[in-house]
C-alpha cells in the first residue's frame, strides 16, 4: 500500500467514526471512544487500557472509566453496526458461528474459570466468548465483520449471584449452552436487518438436534459438522420398538462405511483451491437422511424427523481426515455449494487470529461485565474498518511494501496518538487481512 493509499484511510476513518456520534451524550466521551479506536488499531505491542491511554495521553483511570462506567449506549452502537453491514451486502452473506477463549489470570474478569480454551487447546483458566460473524465470502477480496459477541456464563458464576452482582452481572445473563447463545446471535442479526444465506458452525453446535430444529423454525438454512457418533436413519424404520437395536438409529461413520446409500455411490471429487503443495482437492459422498427427533414428550424413544436432511461424507485424500456434515437445505440443492458454505468457515479462524494479534480482542483487563462487552465490541469496529477498507485497497499494494521491520519504527512506549484523529493504523494493521484471499 502507497502513501496516497494510506492517506486515504483518514477521511474514511473521520467520517465512518462520526456516523457513531449519536450514541454519545457528551462530546468527551465520543473523544475517549475515537482514543479507543485508535488505540486498538495502532502499532501497540499490547492492546490493554494502560499502553492506549499512555499513548493517547489519557488518563488511565479516564479510559478505565470510559469502559466500565461512562454513559453511552453500546447496544444501540451495536445496532447501528448491523445496520452497516446490512446496507453494504444487501445480497446477504454467510454467518459463522464459533467460541474463543481467552486464557486469563485471577477469578475477578467476568466469566473466568478453568475450562477448555480453544486457544491454546487444553483446559485451563480463561473467559470464553460467543461469536458471530458475517463474510461475503468473496473469492479474492472478502469482507467479514463479527455481528454479535456474548459471554458464555459458566454454571459456577450463573450459580453464585453475589459474585455476579460484583462482576455487573444482572441476572437476566445466566449459564446457557453455546448453541442456545448462537441461536439468539442469529435472530439479532436477523432482527437488524442482516440477510444470512447460510450459517455455518462445528460440531459443537451441529451435533445438538434441538439447534438444526431451531434453525428449521426461523426458517434459516444451516450447514455444520457433526461428530462420527452422530445417529441418523437413511430412510424409516418399518416400526417402532422401543430398544430394538434393529429400529434404532445409525451411526453416521457406520452409515458411511456400511450403508448401501453410501457404498453403492463412487467418490467425487471438489477442487477447493490451489495451494504451494498444489490442488487441495475433497472427495465426498451424500445422501438424504432423518434426523433423531426425542423433543415430542409423548414420544419415549427418539423418532425419525418428517423432515430430510443431506448428510454428507468428505475425505481428504492427501491427509485421511474425514468429516461428516449436516444441511437442512433442500432436496435441489447442489452438494458442491454446501461443500462450499461449510468451508468458509475459515473466516471466523483468521479474525480471530488477526483481531488477537492486531485488535486487542483478548488484551482486556476488566472486573466488569459492561467493560468487557464494550472491549469486544470496541474491537469488533475496529476489525469492521480495516475489514472495510482492506477490501477496498486489495490489489493495490505497492510493489515495495514492507512489512514488520520497516524503517522508522518505534519501540512500544514510544508511541504517541494525541493531537486529534489522526491516521495511525499502521500499515500492517491496515493490511492485515489481505493473506485471508
Amino acid at each position: 500500500m502507497n502513501a496516497e493509499q494510506l492517506a486515504s484511510l483518514q477521511p474514511a476513518l473521520s467520517a465512518w467514526v462520526q456516523s457513531f456520534r449519536p450514541c454519545f451524550k457528551r462530546a468527551v466521551t465520543f473523544d475517549y471512544f475515537q482514543s479507543y479506536l485508535l488505540g486498538l488499531m495502532a502499532d501497540l505491542r499490547r492492546k490493554s487500557v494502560e499502553p492506549i491511554a499512555l499513548a493517547c495521553g489519557v488518563a488511565v483511570r479516564t479510559l478505565q472509566e470510559f469502559l466500565s462506567m461512562f454513559a453511552w449506549d453500546h447496544v444501540r452502537l451495536e445496532k447501528m453496526l448491523l445496520h452497516g453491514v446490512a446496507d453494504r451486502c444487501p445480497d446477504g452473506g454467510i454467518g459463522v458461528v464459533d467460541a474463543t477463549g481467552h486464557p486469563k489470570q485471577g477469578d475477578k474478569t467476568p466469566g473466568v474459570q478453568r475450562q477448555y480454551c480453544g486457544e491454546s487447546g487444553k483446559i485451563e483458566n480463561c473467559v470464553v466468548a460467543q461469536h458471530l460473524l458475517f463474510t461475503d465470502n468473496h473469492a479474492g477480496n472478502p469482507f467479514s465483520c463479527v455481528l454479535v459477541s456474548d459471554l458464555y456464563l459458566p454454571q459456577k458464576w450463573s450459580a453464585d449471584r453475589e459474585r455476579c452482582e460484583r462482576a455487573g452481572i444482572g441476572p437476566e445473563l445466566a449459564c446457557r449452552p453455546k448453541w442456545q447463545i448462537a441461536l439468539e446471535q442469529v435472530k439479532t442479526a436477523l432482527a437488524g436487518g442482516v440477510k444470512l444465506n447460510w450459517v455455518v458452525f462445528d460440531e459443537e453446535y451441529g451435533m445438538v438436534p434441538a439447534f438444526w430444529f431451531a434453525l428449521d423454525e426461523m426458517g434459516q438454512r444451516g450447514v455444520g459438522e457433526v461428530p462420527s457418533n452422530f445417529r441418523v436413519w437413511v430412510k424409516r424404520p418399518a416400526c417402532r420398538s422401543a430398544g430394538h437395536p434393529c429400529h434404532a438409529a445409525r451411526r453416521v461413520d457406520n452409515l458411511a462405511t456400511h450403508s448401501p446409500a453410501f457404498t453403492s455411490q463412487p467418490w467425487k471429487r471438489r477442487k477447493v483451491k490451489d495451494t504451494t503443495r498444489g490442488m487441495l482437492v475433497w472427495e465426498y459422498k451424500a445422501a438424504r437422511v432423518h434426523l433423531s427427533d426425542s423433543s415430542n414428550p409423548d414420544h419415549n424413544v427418539s423418532v425419525p424427523t418428517d423432515r430430510m436432511y443431506w448428510l454428507i461424507v468428505m475425505r481428504q485424500p492427501r491427509t485421511g481426515e474425514i468429516k461428516y456434515v449436516i444441511s437442512n437445505a433442500g432436496e435441489a440443492t447442489s452438494v458442491e455449494e454446501l461443500i462450499r458454505v461449510l468451508l468458509s468457515r475459515w473466516h471466523v479462524e483468521k479474525w480471530f487470529e488477526r483481531a488477537k494479534q492486531d485488535a486487542g480482542l483478548g488484551a482486556f483487563e476488566v472486573r466488569t461485565y459492561v467493560s468487557l462487552i464494550r472491549h469486544w465490541l470496541c474491537v469488533r469496529l475496529a476489525m469492521c474498518f480495516l475489514s472495510e477498507q482492506t477490501s477496498r485497497l486489495r490489489g493495490e499494494k505497492c510493489a515495495d511494501h514492507l512489512r514488520a521491520g520497516r524503517p522508522g519504527r518505534r519501540d512500544a512506549g514510544h508511541e504517541d496518538l494525541a493531537g486529534g484523529l489522526e491516521v495511525m493504523v499502521t500499515v500492517d494493521a491496515a493490511m492485515c487481512l489481505s493473506s485471508t484471499a
